[in-house]
């Protein structure tokens, strides 16, 4: 791991477990690792400001990502200038706590630069404008967000749609930039069925801005959103005439490129070595659910006791309406009751709740999530998990139920991994144990946060009805399938069909997740899938190791 990546996971399973009960007063030092911190933030914030004013700077509620011709040299030149002045105040800094931090904002930046440097020089780049529109403003139309800061909604939506001075219409300015680079044949165009995909749930995407507009009730947003609709038209027009004649058929990335994508993500596993260890590992978790699965096809007096034939019967036991969100909610509770009894963590002051994705968030939230709260803000945000229900295809007769999170068996592992005390309880803890910011977000990656949710799932297993712990297995099952069928898929070493056999098969879940995890795979995010299972791996090796060492100091 790099050492932005141990401190984050020596943080996680120091501290997780020892949430106080109210916000503690952050030692001195971390005012100071804040100020730098504040200067990667704001050179972040110029350029991903949605996305950074979602995390909490508020100062950036209006702005909104935009795409000069010039775009990748100007950010790489402050990024440069940058990394030079950091590198100058470590040479300089006797704190360890501040120099620890300096070192994670400096390997941040390498990495963003190393990324973005390689992905230029071989990809074309491609924009979804529609989603990206989207997510600004759903990041500011929430319940949680104050109500003073929607107004900005409208602001963002001007500026979007270009009638502001000093802004060319977002999806205009995405086109020239892509035409930029048509003149470089050697690169390569996007994956064909990435860009169909968008193209069809774009007709959901668009009307869901309308209606997020609507519910939030803004002023005059009519005439804005109306230009923006136009603009989003002829962009998806421009995309189908002329990127997806350079569109790719292969969904395979160049292998450098995928390569520095898992380590981006925190995968420090040499790639024969993680593929060897998750394939023993899928083959141990399924000997351990045949066992379990004995038991609960006794149980329930079930003619088969194969693990996937009870899997699927208690998947049968589905959740509708209204009931889904009333049955998690008393989850969450018994899940909180547990935790306490068995004095697993110390819980937060702030609650957990959900509620289900809307038809437009459904189009690109690949699985159950967890809403972010304010990382680099003040604000206390409650954690939430989001929960899709349906696969959208380009035709609405054609969208699968996303069943695999509404039984009752599967509610539980889900509050466990999103919830508490897996991704919630992991980032309430930072807010509330006052760290550096450079800790709380920038030291994030795939790795140390997925692997701390399933080792958090681990932890709860023992407590669960045996229905629970069974649906916590097959989860297991799956994100050791993904450390072997994503790198199988991006090396050529296996098809989609053998992934969708072993997805349907052997993981037994629904073919509408099972196609979500292939996408996921080649087109969405190459590279995401195994970090799950390389995180977790190092969570149980530094668990047993702690184990080992207490023994030893007995002696």
């Amino acid at each position: 791991m790099s050492r932005g990546e141990q401190a984050f996971v020596a943080l996680a399973l120091a501290a997780v477990l020892a949430v106080p009960p109210s916000r503690a007063e952050p030692p001195a030092w971390v005012a100071v690792s804040d100020a730098h911190t504040a200067e990667v933030t704001a050179l972040f914030a110029r350029y991903l400001p949605e996305l950074m004013g979602q995390l909490g700077v508020e100062a950036v509620d209006e702005e909104i990502r935009q795409f000069p011709l010039d775009l990748a040299e100007r950010t790489a030149r402050e990024e440069r200038a940058l990394l030079a002045s950091l590198g100058e105040r470590l040479r300089t800094e006797t704190h360890p706590a501040v120099r620890q931090d300096l070192e994670i904002l400096i390997d941040v930046l390498e990495r963003d630069l190393e990324l973005s440097e390689l992905r230029a020089s071989l990809m074309l780049p491609y924009f979804d404008v529609a989603e990206i529109v989207f997510r600004g403003l759903r990041g500011l139309l929430d319940d949680q967000v104050a109500p003073d800061r929607r107004a900005a909604a409208l602001v963002r939506l001007g500026r979007y749609a270009g009638l502001e001075e000093g802004y060319e219409p977002l999806a205009v300015q995405a086109e020239a930039y892509v035409r930029s680079r048509f003149a470089e044949p050697d690169l390569i165009g996007p994956f064909r069925e990435e860009v169909e995909l968008d193209l069809a749930r774009a007709e959901r995407i668009v009307p869901g801005i309308e209606a997020l507009l609507r519910e939030y009730e803004l002023d005059g947003w009519e005439p804005a959103y109306a230009a923006l609709e136009r603009q989003l038209t002829a962009y998806h027009d421009f995309v189908r005439a002329e990127i997806l004649p350079r569109a790719r058929d292969d969904f395979r990335i160049p292998r450098e490129l995928y390569a520095l994508e898992l380590a981006d993500l925190g995968v420090d596993m040499e790639l024969g070595e993680l593929v060897r260890a998750a394939k023993v590992s899928f083959r141990e978790i399924q000997n351990e659910m045949r066992s379990l699965a004995r038991l609960v096809a006794e149980r329930r007096g079930l003619a088969s006791h194969d693990y996937r034939d009870v899997l699927r019967e208690l998947a049968g036991e589905q959740l509708v309406g209204e009931e889904i969100l009333t049955f998690y909610r008393a989850r969450i509770a018994d899940v909180e009751a547990i935790i306490e009894r068995e004095r697993i963590a110390t819980l937060p002051d702030r609650p957990l709740d959900l509620r289900v994705a809307s038809e437009a968030e459904s189009a690109f939230v690949q699985s159950a999530t967890i809403r972010w709260p304010q990382l680099l803000g003040e604000a206390a945000e409650v954690g939430e998990i989001i929960l899709p229900l349906t696969r959208p295809a380009s035709d609405g007769e054609d969208d699968l139920g996303l069943t695999d999170f509404t039984s009752e068996a599967a509610a539980w592992s889900l509050v466990v991994h999103e919830g508490r005390p897996g991704h919630e309880l992991q980032l309430a803890s930072m807010l509330e144990l006052g760290v550096s910011k450079a800790r709380a977000f920038y030291a994030f990656n795939s790795t140390n946060v997925e692997g701390w949710a399933l080792y958090a799932e681990a932890e709860m297993k023992p407590y669960l009805p045996l229905e629970a712990q069974l649906v916590s297995l097959q989860h297991r099952l799956l994100r050791a399938a993904r450390a072997f069928l994503d790198p199988g898929l991006q090396l050529g070493e296996i098809g989609r069909e053998e992934a969708m056999r072993v997805l349907t098969e052997d993981v037994a879940i629904t073919i509408a997740l099972a196609e979500q995890e292939v996408e996921r795979y080649t087109s969405d995010s190459p590279g995401q899938a195994p970090p799950y299972f390389c995180g977790y791996s190092r969570c149980i090796s530094r668990h047993f190791s702690e184990i080992r060492s207490s023994a030893l100091s007995t002696f």
